[in-house]
C-alpha cells in the first residue's frame, strides 16, 4: 500500500459537529495514529484551506449548509484535482454516493457503518488510486505528446517530401526554357553560319549569353537557400557607399525595363560609408525591385526610398501591381511559396525567401503591406556597421 512517509492529513468537510468528533475519535486509534484532521464545517472554508494548505485526501459530507449532494464535487475538484475524496453518506443515499464516484470522488462510506478499519482503509486505499491514476495520466499526456510530435515530424517530413517534388519540378521547369534558348541559337548558328548576317549572329550570341546568366542566376538562389537551411549563411562585409550603390541598381533596373514603367528614386538622410555585404544587398534589392516589375502593369511607377538614420537604413520599395492577398500575406516569404493570384507569371517563389535569409544574416528585417490591386511596400531595415 502506497503511503506517505509523514502523517496523512486529511481535510474533513462535515457540519455535524458530533459525527466530525466520531471520526476525529475513530483515527485517534493507536495503530492509526499517523492520520491527520482538520474539521471545516462548510465547503467555502474547504476551498480557502486547500489554497492555503496541503493535504492527502478530503473526508466530504454530501449534505452541507452552503451546498447540497454532488454540487460539491465539482469546486473540490477544480481546485485540487490530485486530491482524493471519499464522500460520507446515510444509509439512504446509495445512489447519490454512486453517481459521486462516477462523477471523480474514489470512494464512499455510509456514517453508521464507519469503523476505524474501514475508514483507515478506505483513505489509504483512495490515496493509492489517486496516485496510480495520476501517474497513469501523465504517461498517458506523455505519450500523447510523443505521439503528436511524431505526427508532426512525420508531416514535416511529407511537407519536405512534397517540396522537394515542387522543387525538382520548378527548377525543371525554369531551366528549360533558357537551355531551348541555348538549344535554337546554337543550332541556328552551326547550321545556318553563312546565311546569318553579322547582327543575327550577334543577336543569337547575346540569346545564349542571357539564357547562361538567367541558369547561373537560377543556380546562384538554389545555393543560398541551401546554406541558409544549413545554417552557413554569413555575412561578408566590406566597406561600401550605399547610397550611390542602391542609384546604380535601379538604374539598372530601369535600363533593363526599356521605359515601359515610370521610375522614382528618393533618398532620406544622410549615408556615409559603412560596413555592407553587397551580394546580400544585390539578392535583397534586386529581388524585390525585379518583383516590383513582374507584378506590375506597363507603365506603372516604381519608387525606391532610401532612408538613411543613426544606427538603420531604412529600404521602400512600393510598386502600383496586383498586390498580395491578405490570405497569403503570412506564408509569402516561405521557400517556392506564390501568391494564388499570380496566374501565369514566371517565378520561382524563391525570390523573397532568399531576400528573407539575407536579411536576417545582416541583422535587419522585412515585412511587406499590400492590397490586392493598389499595390505592394516591401520596408527592409537594416542595422548599419561601422569599421572599428
Amino acid at each position: 500500500m502506497i503511503m506517505p512517509a509523514s502523517a496523512i492529513k486529511v481535510l474533513l468537510i462535515e457540519d455535524n459537529l458530533a459525527e466530525a468528533r466520531l471520526l476525529q475519535e475513530i483515527l485517534r486509534v493507536p495503530k492509526f495514529k499517523q492520520f491527520s484532521l482538520l474539521h471545516v464545517k462548510r465547503l467555502a472554508e474547504a476551498l480557502v484551506h486547500l489554497q492555503q494548505n496541503s493535504f492527502d485526501a478530503i473526508l466530504l459530507d454530501l449534505t452541507l449548509p452552503d451546498s447540497q449532494g454532488l454540487a460539491s464535487l465539482p469546486p473540490l475538484l477544480d481546485q485540487a484535482p490530485n486530491l482524493p475524496i471519499v464522500v460520507l453518506t446515510n444509509t439512504n443515499d446509495d445512489d447519490l454516493a454512486i453517481a459521486a464516484v462516477r462523477q471523480g470522488a474514489e470512494d464512499y462510506l455510509v456514517k453508521r457503518q464507519v469503523n476505524a478499519e474501514l475508514l483507515a482503509r478506505s483513505l489509504c486505499y483512495a490515496i493509492e488510486r489517486k496516485q496510480v491514476s495520476e501517474a497513469l495520466r501523465k504517461v498517458n499526456e506523455a505519450l500523447a505528446m510523443q505521439v503528436q510530435e511524431r505526427t508532426a515530424e512525420l508531416m514535416k517530413a511529407k511537407e519536405l517530401n512534397q517540396l522537394k517534388s515542387e522543387f525538382v519540378s520548378i527548377l525543371s521547369h525554369d531551366f528549360r526554357s533558357p537551355l531551348n534558348s541555348i538549344l535554337l541559337s546554337t543550332g541556328l548558328l552551326q547550321n545556318n553560319q553563312n546565311q546569318l548576317t553579322e547582327e543575327r549572329r550577334l543577336t543569337h550570341f547575346q540569346l545564349i549569353r542571357s539564357a547562361i546568366t538567367n541558369m547561373a542566376h537560377l543556380l546562384d538562389e538554389v545555393s543560398l537557400i541551401g546554406k541558409a537551411d544549413l545554417g552557413h549563411l554569413q555575412c561578408q562585409l566590406t566597406a561600401l557607399d550605399l547610397a550611390p550603390f542602391c542609384r546604380q541598381l535601379f538604374e539598372e533596373l530601369r535600363f533593363s525595363s526599356h521605359e515601359k514603367y515610370q521610375f522614382l528614386f528618393t533618398q532620406q538622410g544622410e549615408l556615409s560609408q559603412a560596413l555592407w555585404d553587397e551580394n546580400f544587398l544585390r539578392h535583397i534589392l534586386g529581388n524585390l525591385l525585379s518583383n516590383a516589375l513582374k507584378y506590375s502593369p506597363a507603365g506603372g511607377l516604381v519608387q525606391f526610398e532610401l532612408i538613411g538614420q543613426e544606427t538603420t537604413v531604412t529600404f521602400q520599395i512600393q510598386d502600383q501591381g496586383i498586390g498580395i492577398p491578405p490570405e497569403d500575406q503570412p506564408r509569402l516569404f516561405e521557400a517556392f511559396y506564390r501568391a494564388r493570384n499570380v496566374d501565369n507569371i514566371p517565378g520561382t517563389g524563391l525570390g523573397l525567401a532568399i531576400a528573407k535569409k539575407c536579411v536576417e544574416a545582416h541583422g535587419g528585417q522585412i515585412s511587406v503591406q499590400s492590397a490586392v490591386g493598389v499595390g505592394t511596400i516591401f520596408t527592409v531595415r537594416l542595422p548599419i556597421w561601422k569599421a572599428v
